[in-house]
């Protein structure tokens, strides 16, 4: 490649720019075609239907997933079992794909030569060389392209942006992200019911002989994904560096090992540690274990500490204003508190809004390369067991 990986890690914080305005009018209904009918497909063609936009054609590779969004959705929308089908169709406005990882490049970029746009789930690639491909189709043309790290709209955590923006933490010296589930994943080979078509579902991987484990949960094969390090790494890593105002890492180290998922090839348990000019950013994931419930991120600032999770977020007081280590007990002083009272909803009714508008959605393609350049380098320095660089 000609352009070095820290090139491109420093190029994906570029502000996008403001695109003309699309070929419908104000009082229209937005139309779709949904790519990827699957459990999170699912839940965002309903969603996208509740916000008023309507489903006229539906594509998956397995007729199980078909059929239930059929169920979910206009009695006229079209199902197809190819992409290309389903965008050859007249008529649609804009495209949701929410595919594994592996056939996000090629859906959107099919999608982008159809001249849609594209609301796209996380993570943006499948590999960090293919982000910056990503990010060059997109800026090739006036698509709207929003990426699904829903975070980016929720009301409380753009309040605990404005907060650490204003200095009340202090410079921030670590940032902590985990995420522990107690999670039993379906790695069984026994028959798949139903029809699948397992090599459209391989698509541009590797052709291997068709194991229903892999179908099932093809998030645990390196095939397919980027492993659980970038399926809720994405998420997180994007608040810890939107929250610090920082770029893509320096570095990565991880270590980790797969404990209850074995027929899988993906860690369930790691612990990856990142490099910033003026940061360190850990990220832990433990899907063994429910202690501590859920995803949080907490800053450790040298005026205060904020605690960020599905709850909400929460400020502590550090203590010693004089240099000498704090001799209390119990826990620092909280001194505010904002719950999470938000709708689930609101990033996609962002890319509602955008598609009219014109203008860039709350996460675009530059913020979503950024939030997953640490976790692909974290699984290269994991599966070779190196620290990885943006060099190399």
């Amino acid at each position: 490649m000609k352009d070095t990986r820290r090139d491109f890690l420093r190029a994906v914080a570029a502000a996008p720019l403001v695109m003309p305005a699309g070929a419908w009018g104000a009082n229209d209904r937005p139309t779709y075609g949904l790519i990827g009918a699957g459990s999170r497909g699912g839940w965002l063609n309903q969603t996208f239907q509740r916000l008023g936009a309507q489903c006229v054609a539906l594509c998956d590779v397995y007729d199980l997933h078909l059929e239930a969004a059929r169920n979910n959705s206009p009695a006229d929308a079209k199902p197809y079992l190819r992409a290309e089908e389903l965008l050859a169709q007249k008529g649609i406005d804009f495209v949701v794909i929410a595919t594994p990882d592996h056939q996000h490049w090629p859906c959107l970029k099919l999608a982008l030569e159809a001249g849609k746009d594209v609301y796209i789930e996380k993570p943006l690639s499948h590999t960090l060389e293919q982000s910056k491909t990503m990010v060059d189709a997109v800026r090739k043309t006036d698509r709207i392209v929003q990426v699904g790290m829903q975070r980016r709209s929720m009301p409380f955590i753009i309040q605990a942006k404005r907060v650490i923006d204003e200095g009340q933490l202090g410079k921030i010296s670590i940032a902590k992200a985990r995420w522990n589930w107690h999670f039993r994943v379906p790695l069984d080979n026994s028959p798949l019911p139903g029809k699948l078509d397992w090599d459209l579902f391989q698509g541009p991987a590797p052709h291997r002989a068709f194991e229903p484990k892999r179908f099932r949960w093809w998030r645990g094969f390196w095939d397919y994904s980027g492993g659980n390090m970038t399926d809720q790494g994405t998420h997180l890593m994007d608040v810890v560096q939107w929250m610090t105002n920082s770029p893509a890492p320096h570095s990565a180290v991880c270590q980790g090992y797969i404990n209850d998922a074995k027929a899988g090839e993906v860690p369930d348990v790691f612990s990856a540690v990142f490099e910033y000019p003026d940061l360190i950013a850990t990220w832990t994931l433990d899907y063994s274990s429910i202690y501590e419930y859920d995803w949080s991120i907490h800053f450790q600032g040298e005026k205060a500490a904020m605690a960020i999770d599905r709850r909400g977020y929460r400020i502590y007081k550090d203590v010693p204003a004089s240099g000498q280590p704090w001799s209390g007990t119990g826990n620092p002083e909280l001194i505010a508190e904002v719950p999470d009272k938000d709708s689930d909803v609101e990033h996609q009714r962002n890319f509602l809004e955008c598609i009219r508008s014109r203008k860039q959605p709350n996460c675009t393609v530059e913020m979503a390369a950024a939030a997953v350049a640490g976790p692909h380098m974290a699984n290269i320095a994991w599966r070779e067991g190196r620290k990885v660089t943006a060099e190399a």
